[in-house]
């Protein structure tokens, strides 16, 4: 009995304790409710129920039909020629064939006979050029040069005027052209063994960081057979004036020297002059007056300076791939003119 005395007791208190903070804090009991009155006012209404289903009927079923439809390759080619167009407009490009000269020419003359060595064969080569109605090489490639060539050497031109001036423009290109004519002197005497006079004369004047920048190349170059020579092609109908034919590193070349302000110490910073080259190999293996055929090439960009020149050495393959690009520009002077 007094059991349950003590156990009505402590409910009465669990019930106030349940109850006190309840109705402190004054909790509304439809928060723990529910009633399908209070989910209903939450309840989202569905879009598509507004829809005229009626009016979209035919709509869906033509999307629908696709499902079990049954498309071949020859239909879905249909469509896509209707949309796109033939499929051959929309191939990757073709990459354009390399384009050969029209009357082709070997670099090679398999018809020349050559001469056995003779008593006079270390000195060197000098025939005069013939003025004749034979175009040269350096006409021939300025007259063919690309639009890309001419923008940027009419750029670099105004360029220079806009510095210089109209006149000192000329006279700056006067003084390059006699710089170049005074290196040639120097290195023809170089080779005709006037060494010390050479050499004495550049000590003082313009050309000796020309020499300089050339001593080392001198040093790989031996039997010199043609110096400032001319030559023509009895087939193609052109001449030019080779200034050099011998030996580097025992190869015999047809040796092309150039003066630059500039470093070009790539074989494309040349740009036509590989051409050049090949150009005068072509003509010396053609030319009866010439005892020997050449097979490769050399370009010297010597500097005022007086840094170390560069050499560009041109072997038998690289030849004969300016020798076909130099057809290709012999072929299209021949046509503008």
């Amino acid at each position: 009995m007094q059991f349950l005395q003590i156990l009505s007791r402590k409910l009465g208190s669990l019930e106030m304790l349940f109850q006190i903070p309840f109705c402190q804090k004054q909790v509304p009991y439809t928060c723990l409710s529910t009633s399908s009155s209070v989910y209903s006012k939450k309840k989202k209404r569905n879009s598509y129920e507004q829809v005229d289903q009626e009016k979209y009927k035919n709509l869906v079923h033509s999307v629908t039909s696709y499902k079990t439809s049954a498309q071949t390759p020859e239909t879905i080619l249909e469509e896509d020629n209707l949309l796109y167009g033939p499929p051959a407009k929309h191939r990757p490009p073709i990459k354009a064939a390399t384009k050969t000269p029209r009357n082709w020419v070997p670099l090679i003359n398999p018809s020349k006979r050559i001469l056995p060595v003779s008593s006079h064969s270390n000195v060197p080569m000098k025939i005069g050029l013939q003025r004749t109605k034979m175009p040269s090489v350096t006409r021939i490639l300025q007259q063919t040069l690309s639009p890309q060539q001419v923008f940027y050497l009419e750029r670099w031109k105004q360029k220079m005027i806009e510095e210089l001036g109209k006149e000192g423009f000329e006279e700056y290109t006067k003084n390059l052209f006699l710089q170049g004519e005074l290196f040639h002197s120097a290195l023809e005497s170089i080779f005709l063994s006037e060494e010390m006079a050479a050499r004495e004369q550049g000590e003082d004047d313009v050309v000796a960081g020309y020499l300089s920048s050339v001593e080392h190349v001198l040093e790989d170059i031996s039997e010199v057979k043609a110096l400032e020579s001319g030559v023509h092609h009895e087939t193609l109908q052109y001449l030019g004036l080779v200034d050099c034919v011998a030996k580097y590193r025992g190869q015999l070349c047809v040796i092309d020297w150039k003066t630059s302000e500039k470093p070009k110490p790539f074989l494309q910073n040349t740009y036509d002059n590989p051409l050049q080259v090949a150009a005068y190999i072509g003509a010396i293996n053609h030319d009866a007056n010439y005892d020997f055929q050449v097979r490769c090439g050399l370009i010297v960009v010597a500097y005022k300076n007086g840094s170390p020149a560069h050499p560009h050495f041109m072997d038998p393959d690289l030849c004969s791939q300016y020798w076909n690009k130099w057809l290709l520009r012999l072929e299209e002077y021949m046509d503008k003119n």
